[in-house]
């Protein structure tokens, strides 16, 4: 299933490490503090519980959104790179 786990962490090094994390688990970073990616269930309980480890007592909010088929397919997305 195709999830989106987005972020705001204040301390530097922290959001580096939940980064780190979420780039173990295969998932795209698609902006700074984003990322997107296919997971089973399983994996997405796993990842939220190294995240939540990793947070420890530091400010944090991290949310995962699973996406199903049918909204995944129904996205409407707008990439437009500079001119190099």
């Amino acid at each position: 299933m195709q999830c989106l786990v987005v972020y705001d962490i204040p301390h530097d090094g922290t959001r580096a490490k939940v980064a780190d994390i979420c780039l173990d688990y295969g998932l795209d970073r698609i902006q700074y503090s984003a990322f997107l990616g296919d997971l089973a269930r399983t994996h997405q309980e796993e990842l939220m519980k190294k995240i939540k480890k990793q947070l420890g007592k530091r400010e944090g909010n991290v949310q995962l959104f699973p996406i199903c088929e049918k909204d995944w397919a129904n996205r409407k997305v707008i990439i437009r790179e500079g001119k190099g």
